[in-house]
């Protein structure tokens, strides 16, 4: 099965009309702090650290202990090139309803972003779906 590519516009509608859908933010803890759609999960692709962005190693094992491969997924990252890569590693693990926010948070590949495109966001996460709580596994 090949990944569904969906501009922001049709990942927030998405978003809203399937409650099944899991969201998973691949952007790192701090990104993700700053403002994240409401029902998103932050499962860090790479972490943000002194020297720059570093790969997050336990990025597949975090996804794999929660969500079963039939589970609908969307990832999106800041500006599309993160949740691209997420969703091709998910790919590979047998995941098979994947769906890769083009656009991301800010913005990119021609998409204007969730912000921009008027999807819904908060500061506040949902209990459980902080990274803490998810790398606990």
């Amino acid at each position: 099965m090949t990944v569904r590519r969906l501009t922001s516009p049709d990942a927030i509608a998405l978003a809203a009309s399937d409650p099944s859908l899991v969201h998973i933010d691949v952007r790192s803890v701090p990104e993700f702090e700053a403002g994240h759609a409401p029902n998103a999960y932050n499962i860090p692709l790479m972490h943000m650290g002194p020297g720059g962005m570093t790969p997050n190693p336990g990025f597949a094992a975090e996804v794999q202990a929660r969500f079963p491969r039939d589970t609908p997924i969307m990832v999106s990252c800041k500006a599309g090139g993160r949740s691209a890569r997420a969703a091709a590693l998910l790919e590979g693990l047998g995941y098979t309803q994947l769906s890769d926010q083009i656009g991301g948070w800010s913005g990119g590949n021609g998409d204007p972003g969730w912000v921009a495109a008027g999807g819904p966001s908060t500061t506040q996460t949902l209990p459980g779906r902080d990274h803490a709580a998810l790398k606990q596994g």
